[in-house]
């Protein structure tokens, strides 16, 4: 257990990014109407511009994390994370000073130039500080530890935004990224490019062949770190170089492929979800708060406690299996529960 206890400082820093980021969910869909519909509880453009943010933002990571987890092998991790990190706190910063228009529409340019880099920057470097420390027989319940961090930092963040006002709910977020940003600059321990591979021939993912016996006898050891793929020599990757990282394993096209397509339906679900509980039904940032709450909590509870127990047990194909079934019945039952039909069968039942 002594490298999961080393990853400590991590964890602090993952509790505090996404407690800044999500503490301003529940108050953002109030803001945005505010500004683009002011005095309606209906409108269709701010729909629109929350689903053009989520497309540039997504089509913009999808070039830019493969280039950060590229630089993070040759300039390590903690220097790469501080750059999501830090750019997070902007969009903040904005709407900690004013909640007008101009000052809205600011904030909307920069939360997409800030979600290009932060998306899937932060996540997919904090999984690669967790591989580069951790042993392959306990990284899916070292994984499993991230997520339900990340999960009590939101659950957490909402909990506070319940009694915030709406201009202190962004005020404490922006105090709270800087706090984050500064705890990693100073506590967390750097890793990646001083790390050395024990083979930079090995390269499992694009080969699909074993590595050298050394490699292997090494990553074998549960405490010792896996072969990871080497960095490019002297130029960043190119597209056709992501591209043959992708296709030439079968396991990782796989896996972006339900990663794309369940991520597509999540956000296309959140895109409009709230918007939809504002029109129907008026809710506001504290109805908000509770229904995240509710979310938060659940997904907090299953990857502390379910994940980590259940993951040496049943594998982590099988929790796969349960997670993307799960998240299907979530999205097939937000989908039916507006119906019309279904109401009038709940009361004929």
């Amino acid at each position: 257990m002594k490298d999961l206890a080393g990853l400590g400082h991590l964890f602090v820093v993952a509790f505090l990014f996404h407690f800044s980021s999500f503490m301003v969910l529940p108050a953002i869909t109030d803001v945005t109407m505010e500004a683009v519909c002011p005095g309606r509880d209906e409108c269709s453009v701010a729909i629109y511009l929350s689903g053009f943010q989520n497309a540039i933002t997504g089509l913009g990571a999808l070039v830019v994390t493969p280039i950060v987890g590229n630089l993070s092998d040759k300039y390590g991790r903690k220097a790469l994370m501080t750059l999501p990190v830090t750019v997070a706190i902007l969009p903040l910063f904005i709407l900690a000073c004013n909640r007008s228009e101009v000052y809205f529409y600011a904030y909307y340019v920069m939360k997409i130039l800030a979600g290009i880099f932060c998306e899937g920057s932060i996540h997919c470097l904090s999984l690669a500080y967790v591989a580069d420390h951790v042993g392959t027989k306990r990284r899916a319940a070292a994984f499993g530890l991230l997520s339900g961090v990340s999960a009590a930092g939101f659950l957490s963040g909402t909990l506070t935004a319940r009694f915030l006002t709406t201009s202190s709910t962004f005020q404490v977020a922006a105090a709270v990224g800087a706090a984050g940003a500064i705890y990693l600059r100073a506590f967390v321990p750097d890793s990646g490019a001083a790390v050395s591979f024990h083979d930079d021939a090995c390269d499992p993912l694009l080969q699909g062949s074993s590595c050298s016996s050394a490699a292997s006898s090494s990553a074998s050891s549960d405490e010792e770190l896996s072969p990871r793929l080497p960095p490019y020599k002297g130029v960043l990757p190119s597209p056709s170089d992501m591209v043959a990282l992708l296709t030439g394993s079968l396991t990782l096209s796989t896996a972006a492929m339900i990663t794309f397509f369940y991520s597509l339906g999540e956000h296309g679900l959140q895109t409009a979800l709230l918007y939809y509980l504002k029109a129907q039904f008026g809710y506001s940032k504290d109805e908000f708060a509770n229904l995240m709450l509710i979310a938060g909590a659940a997904g907090m509870i299953s990857q502390l406690t379910v994940m980590p127990i259940f993951a040496p047990i049943v594998g982590e194909e099988m929790l796969l299996i349960v997670g993307l079934l799960g998240g299907c019945t979530h999205v097939f039952l937000y989908g039916i529960a507006w119906s019309y039909w279904y109401h009038i069968l709940l009361q004929r039942l």
